[in-house]
């Protein structure tokens, strides 16, 4: 199976192109998906910084592409934005789609540690295979200016992965994150199955308890949520992430937006700011 990435499919757009790409994942041991757009290149030579895009549950790497209409901001700022799968998919483990918050599209960017779900290793996937794999095949992204954000569990993604590799990353921003997932029932839904019965394994993966400990922040952490979203409450507690940042002193802008959902409406809404906040710290050295 070939671990080099094949174009399946290309489209223009706001001059640069959507690029949709499959390969096979070692780390995962399946096949795998992700989107890539690429703006418009000033010069052959032109390296562009890379933006993560961490997906939420249920989702493809294509949701995000098609629905949030990031790239006109992507283009003008020059940033290549790049989303990968949720899961891994074609396993065909048992019970990996009986539910849709666990399994196949819920892959809540850890390394699962019970052995029957073994391959659901999205974290290493995010943080190891995936930036190695782009510097390889497209001299045109400069992986080493990187920066991420993302939505709900990509959300959590996003913050979890940003907080234990700082030196990774330039900056982090969420949409609706599942913030404490130690205390909400997706996370200890995914945590119990993927990480079994200590607690102290939940931690590791949850951006409230991981604040305390990785806390040297240089950009300020953006969270966008909206007031009328159903999870709000009960699933998605940014508040605890902001008594956390509070408590250590980092710096977080947790903007509550008035009559917002949970949906890709919100994220188009606000999209923009997202992608200037991570442009902004991509330019400095």
């Amino acid at each position: 199976m070939d671990a080099k990435p094949t174009e399946i499919s290309s489209s223009k757009m706001f001059g640069g192109y959507n690029r949709r790409y499959r390969h096979y994942s070692p780390t995962l041991g399946c096949s795998m998906t992700f989107s890539v757009y690429f703006p418009p290149s000033p010069l052959p030579s032109h390296k562009f910084p890379v933006l993560y895009w961490l997906s939420g549950l249920t989702c493809t790497d294509e949701n995000f592409i098609i629905k949030a209409g990031a790239q006109r901001t992507a283009s003008s700022e020059g940033v290549a934005l790049i989303a990968p799968d949720t899961s891994p998919r074609g396993l065909n483990v048992e019970g990996e789609a009986d539910s849709w918050d666990f399994g196949v599209g819920a892959g809540f960017y850890l390394n699962a540690t019970q052995e029957k779900w073994k391959n659901w290793r999205m974290y290493d996937y995010v943080v190891k295979e995936l930036p190695k794999l782009l510097s390889e095949n497209f001299p045109q992204l400069d992986t080493s200016r990187a920066s991420i954000f993302g939505h709900s569990m990509g959300g959590h993604g996003a913050l979890t992965i940003y907080l234990k590799n700082l030196d990774k990353y330039k900056s982090v921003s969420a949409f609706s994150p599942i913030a404490n997932p130690i205390n909400c029932p997706w996370g200890q839904k995914a945590f119990t199955n993927y990480l079994g019965s200590n607690k102290a394994d939940w931690e590791e993966y949850d951006a409230t308890h991981l604040i305390s400990k990785f806390h040297n922040v240089s950009a300020t952490i953006l969270i966008d949520q909206g007031e009328d979203d159903e999870f709000l409450h009960g699933q998605l507690l940014p508040h605890k992430f902001e008594e956390a940042c509070r408590a250590v002193n980092v710096p977080l802008l947790l903007r509550l937006q008035s009559g917002y959902n949970h949906s890709y409406f919100f994220i188009a809404s606000f999209v923009e700011d997202h992608i200037r906040h991570h442009s902004q710290a991509l330019r400095l050295p």
